[in-house]
């Protein structure tokens, strides 16, 4: 494999400062594609990058944490996703604080017109899965974005990173029942990592796992809800759509018997190539890519979208809860295989083809209201 160096959109030096001119190439590193046995291409960056002397690349700074003022380019998007399971396997939580909001029907919609500020598209977006169910996404303009480098505020709601933990106060109102949704949610890293990947062969879209291994504790007043378990936090990143690279997504993390963590990325670009990645971060935060292994399908849902994962040779993998049920998107719990160990994994696929029709840009304002100020 042959390293290389690359441009990271929105890097910033290490006092803070953006670069301008010809300090936009950075020494940053990543991995080229490579051949898998299976045949197919593995993701740019699939072998772990150094990341030079980046400080902040997206919406993660490498060893620091989330970076919350990180830029966003027109019609591009930045995320920060939360998951967690509780430790009797009782309830699940999945929290995804957006600038940008890549799945906004508005936003899309702002595209078409020729509007592409992403920072007139934000919300955060919580689901309480288990016995008690929640859903909420509203989508919030300019006037209710506040952020700094460790402080993020849509609306009522906010995000604060004080270098070793998280804490994401919630007061948002649920779909497509409106109730009150109030509490919050903490989350203590065992480690902080941050390197970012490279997602697609053109460099428009990464991927930053902050706290590959971490503890959630989940306190909400509206429902009245108290527990903790194992959880997880990423960042993605682009400066373009989501739709406009891709026509499917699958992601999958998966908790280890050593308190580890496995990722695995297997996205279908424009070009029909299929990036892979697949990576095993310690409780420390070491990392290591690991040969992905072969494709399966998964049953498909009840909006007849397809969906598959990838698992160790000759073992299966079975849908044991089915958490998001919608026309282009489905989260789901499996119990799978993964390096040789039977284990729990959140699991997502998306179809980017089905999100950009123009039933499914109708019906979504039914899930994701836009708040008036």
């Amino acid at each position: 494999m042959r390293v290389t160096d690359f441009v990271l959109p929105g890097a910033f030096r290490a006092d803070g400062s953006r670069p301008t001119g010809g300090d936009e190439r950075h020494n940053a590193h990543a991995v080229q594609a490579e051949t898998s046995p299976h045949g197919e291409r593995c993701a740019p960056g699939a072998g772990g990058g150094t990341g030079g002397d980046v400080s902040l690349v997206g919406g993660s700074e490498r060893g620091y944490g989330p970076r919350f003022d990180a830029p966003v380019a027109p019609g591009g998007y930045l995320w920060w996703y939360i998951d967690a399971l509780s430790d009797d396997g009782r309830h699940g939580i999945t929290l995804i604080a957006q600038v940008g909001s890549c799945f906004s029907p508005y936003y899309a919609w702002a595209r078409r017109r020729g509007d592409s500020d992403p920072l007139d598209h934000n919300s955060l977006n919580v689901a309480l899965y288990g016995e008690v169910k929640r859903w909420s996404m509203t989508e919030r303009g300019r006037s209710a974005l506040r952020r700094d480098a460790s402080w993020l505020e849509i609306g009522p709601s906010a995000l604060h990173w004080d270098g070793t933990s998280l804490t994401i106060r919630i007061d948002e109102v649920t779909m497509p029942l409106p109730t009150r949704l109030r509490g919050t949610v903490r989350v203590y890293p065992r480690a902080v990592v941050g390197q970012p990947y490279r997602l697609d062969n053109a460099g428009h879209h990464y991927w930053a796992a902050i706290a590959p291994c971490a503890r959630v504790e989940v306190k909400l007043d509206r429902p009245s809800l108290h527990w903790s378990g194992s959880g997880y936090l990423d960042s993605n990143w682009g400066d373009a759509p989501l739709e406009s690279a891709f026509q499917r997504w699958e992601w999958s993390r998966a908790a280890m018997k050593d308190g580890g963590t496995t990722v695995l990325y297997d996205v279908t670009q424009r070009d029909g190539a299929r990036p892979l990645l697949g990576l095993r971060f310690d409780p420390t935060g070491g990392v290591e890519p690991f040969e992905v292994p072969p494709h399966v399908k998964l049953p498909t849902t009840a909006w007849l979208l397809t969906r598959g994962t990838r698992v160790d040779p000759q073992r299966t993998a079975r849908v044991t809860k089915t958490l998001e049920n919608t026309p282009f998107y489905t989260r789901s719990v499996l119990a799978t295989h993964v390096l040789g160990e039977p284990v729990t994994a959140m699991h997502e696929s998306v179809c980017l083809d089905r999100f950009s029709t123009r039933w499914v840009q109708t019906l979504l304002p039914f899930r994701i209201p836009r708040a008036l100020s």
